[in-house]
C-alpha cells in the first residue's frame, strides 16, 4: 500500500481539450477545478517548449559558446513573444520572477527616480516642481497584496506617502475623477490593476492614463508614472499597452497556462521609462534584473503568450459563454437564494468570473467549499487563504453587504471548463447547500 505522502502524487488525470487537470480520488469523484483566477494548468505546447529548454538550452545565456548561444536565442524569441502579446517591443520586457517582483520592482522605481529628481532640484533650482516631500503614491483599496502591502511598507518606513483611493460601492470600480482628485505635487506613480481577481471587475485604466498625459504636460519636472498589474487580464480579454497608454505592465505567467515566471513591460525601460534595479549582479536583464535567466521557465512564458496572441477571441467567447451558463443554472437551482458579487451597473467584467454567494444562516463560502465533494473553487484571492472565514475586504469595498460577502464563493472558469463541468459543480453545490441546511 502506498503511503500517505505517495498518495498526494497519485492522481487521476481529468481530460480537458488541449490539457489534463489532475484531482485528487477522493470518494472515486472527479473534482472539478474552477480556480483558474488562482492559478492555471500549463499547456501542453507549454509544456513541450519548457521541456525541450530544459534538454537542449541548458547553457548560460551570458556565455560565448553554442550552448549559451541556444539558450540566448530562446530567450530572445520569448521576448518577442510576450511583447507581442501586450503590444510592446521586446525591449521593453524585463524577465522578472513573476508578478510580485514586478509589482515591487515598479513601486521601488518610482520611488527612487522620485528622490532621484529630487536631488536635482535640490542642487540646480532649489525645491520645485513637486519634488520636496517624500514621493507620493496613489492606488487603489482593491489592488493584489504584492501592491498594497508593498505600499503599505513604504508608507510604514517613511519612503512615501500613499493614497488608497476606495472604488465606487456601485460599479466597484475606481473613479478617474476620484484618482485624478487625489494627484498631489509630489505624485510620482499611479498604479492601478487591469482587473479585479475576486469581482472581475475591470477598471478604467485607458481613461485614467489619459487624464494623467493631460496632467504630465503641466508639470515641467516630475512627470506621473501609470501602472497597470494585468495578471488577471492576460488570456482572458485584450491587452495592449499602447491603447492603455501606461508606463508599466505586469505580467504574470500562471494566470495564462505558463510558468511561474513573469515579465514586467516598460515603456522604453531606461530611456523613457525609468528603471531601477532591485536586484544587482551579473548584469542580465541589461542590468535591469540580475541574476542568470531561467530560460526553461522564460521559454513557456514565450510559448503561452504565443498561445494567447493567435487564439484570445476564442478563449474570450468560451469563458464568457461557459459563465453565462454557470450563472443560468445556479439561478435556476437556487433561485432567490443567489446573490451575484460580480456584478455591477455599468461595469465591464472578465469572461471568466462568476463570484456568488448562496444565502443562508449556515452556507458561509469557507463552510461549503470545504463539504463540496467534487468543486475546487476559493472563497477568494489565494494568497488570503489564512482568512478564508472572514468576509473579503475586496467585496466589502466593492459595496457587498457583510452577510452576502460571508457567504461568497469565487468560481472562476477556464479554457476547458464545460458545461458538463458546471452541472456538475451546481448538483455538488445543490447537495452541500442541502446537507448544511439540514444540519443548521
Amino acid at each position: 500500500m502506498a503511503k500517505k505522502t505517495e498518495d498526494i502524487t497519485l492522481v487521476i488525470g481529468h481530460t480537458f481539450p488541449d490539457h489534463t487537470l489532475h484531482h485528487f480520488p477522493e470518494m472515486n469523484l472527479e473534482r472539478i477545478y474552477m480556480d483558474y483566477n488562482a492559478t492555471t494548468p500549463m499547456e501542453p505546447k507549454v509544456i513541450e517548449a519548457v521541456s525541450e529548454a530544459l534538454q537542449d538550452a541548458w547553457g548560460n545565456p551570458s556565455s560565448n559558446h553554442i550552448a549559451g548561444a541556444m539558450a540566448k536565442a530562446i530567450i530572445n524569441q520569448s521576448r518577442q513573444s510576450v511583447a507581442k502579446m501586450v503590444g510592446g517591443k521586446a525591449e521593453d520586457i524585463i524577465f522578472t520572477s513573476g508578478g510580485t517582483e514586478a509589482n515591487n520592482l515598479v513601486l521601488h522605481t518610482a520611488v527612487e527616480h522620485f528622490r532621484k529628481i529630487s536631488r536635482s532640484a535640490e542642487q540646480g533650482e532649489g525645491h520645485q516642481n513637486g519634488c520636496s516631500g517624500l514621493p507620493h503614491i496613489i492606488t487603489t483599496n482593491v489592488e493584489h497584496d504584492s501592491i498594497k502591502i508593498t505600499a503599505q511598507h513604504l508608507e510604514m518606513e517613511g519612503k512615501a506617502d500613499v493614497t488608497f483611493v476606495p472604488v465606487s460601492k456601485v460599479t466597484a470600480r475606481v473613479e478617474v475623477d476620484d484618482i485624478v482628485a487625489a494627484v498631489r505635487p509630489n505624485t510620482c506613480l499611479i498604479t492601478v490593476m487591469t482587473a479585479n481577481n475576486e469581482t472581475g471587475v475591470i477598471m478604467p485604466v485607458q481613461e485614467i492614463c489619459q487624464r494623467i498625459k493631460s496632467l504630465n504636460k503641466q508639470r515641467e519636472r516630475l512627470k506621473i508614472l501609470t501602472h497597470t498589474d494585468a495578471a488577471q487580464a492576460l488570456g482572458k480579454i485584450p491587452v495592449d499597452v499602447q491603447e492603455l497608454g501606461v508606463d508599466y505592465l505586469t505580467i504574470v505567467g500562471h494566470k495564462f497556462y505558463a510558468p511561474r515566471v513573469g515579465a514586467l513591460y516598460a515603456n522604453g525601460p531606461g530611456k523613457r521609462t525609468p528603471i531601477y534595479p532591485l536586484l544587482f549582479g551579473g548584469g542580465q536583464e541589461r542590468d535591469f534584473r540580475a541574476g542568470t535567466e531561467n530560460t526553461p521557465m522564460i521559454a513557456g512564458l514565450g510559448k503561452a503568450a504565443e498561445l494567447v496572441t493567435s487564439n484570445l477571441s476564442e478563449y474570450q467567447s468560451h469563458m464568457q459563454s461557459i459563465k453565462l451558463y454557470l450563472e443560468e443554472r445556479l439561478t435556476g437551482v437556487f433561485q432567490d437564494k443567489v446573490r451575484f458579487n460580480s456584478h455591477y451597473p455599468g461595469s465591464d467584467t472578465l469572461p471568466n468570473t462568476c463570484n456568488v454567494s448562496i444565502m443562508g444562516p449556515a452556507l458561509q463560502g469557507w463552510r461549503v467549499l470545504s463539504n463540496c465533494r467534487r468543486l475546487l473553487a476559493s472563497v477568494g484571492a489565494a494568497c488570503h487563504s489564512d482568512r478564508v472565514n472572514r468576509p473579503s475586504h475586496i467585496l466589502l469595498s466593492s459595496g457587498i453587504p457583510t452577510e452576502v460577502a460571508a457567504n461568497a464563493i469565487r468560481l472562476s472558469v477556464g479554457r476547458g471548463t464545460t458545461k458538463a463541468d458546471v452541472d456538475a459543480v451546481v448538483e455538488d453545490l445543490r447537495e452541500t447547500v442541502q446537507l448544511l441546511e439540514e444540519m443548521n
